[in-house]
């Protein structure tokens, strides 16, 4: 499976007919969303596909056809998702309609293309589940953990400061998270402690 960590844009043209497609996050798509809606008030349809993982670790996919003709423009994009193993992901694609009609096999090949088009500009990366752990450490220990997240590139989700130390968040992969315990390990006489 790959995933990506930005939004990537492309434009393809059909027979007059721009097709703009967006490619984003999953944790983006509902804004990317609403802001295309908002920024292109004169397009025809915002087609979109989705694919991400639910809290069971199975996929959920989910596309729009917009008003475009049963199956013609959501499933394509989709299908397109599925062909990279894209997930945690969304793709959105903007219509503007150039006056001449496509048929239901233009469209497909439409949609497909714009969909392959915005993947083809964008750096995909392998995905990996990643959990938050929380745990609390003793003010003098909070140098060496600021120090072990930034060197191995640990995500810090939230950091609380309370009176007796401070209780982090940090999201990690299975790998990041046996290496953090081992390293914290050490410590636990020094005040750290999960939570």
């Amino acid at each position: 499976m790959q995933t990506i960590e930005q939004i990537y844009t492309a434009e393809v043209e059909e027979k007059k007919s721009t097709f703009l497609a967006y490619l984003c996050p999953m944790n983006a798509f509902e804004s990317l969303h609403v802001k295309l809606k908002n920024d292109h008030p004169k397009a025809a349809h915002i087609v979109w596909a989705k694919r991400f993982y639910n809290e069971f670790r199975q996929v959920v996919e989910n596309n729009s056809d917009d008003g475009e003709p049963k199956g013609t423009s959501g499933p394509p994009v989709l299908n397109v998702m599925r062909g990279v193993e894209l997930i945690e992901a969304g793709l959105l694609i903007v219509r503007y309609f150039g006056g001449i009609k496509l048929g239901t096999g233009g469209l497909v090949r439409a949609y497909g293309s714009s969909a392959k088009e915005v993947i083809a500009h964008a750096k995909l990366i392998p995905f990996l589940f990643k959990e938050i752990l929380t745990c609390k450490t003793d003010y003098p220990l909070v140098p060496r953990f600021e120090h072990y997240t930034t060197t191995q590139n640990i995500t810090v989700v939230k950091r609380e400061f309370e009176s007796d130390g401070v209780v982090w968040e940090i999201e990690v992969s299975e790998e990041e998270k046996e290496q953090f315990l081992l390293f914290a390990h050490t410590f636990e006489r020094d005040g750290f402690k999960r939570l």
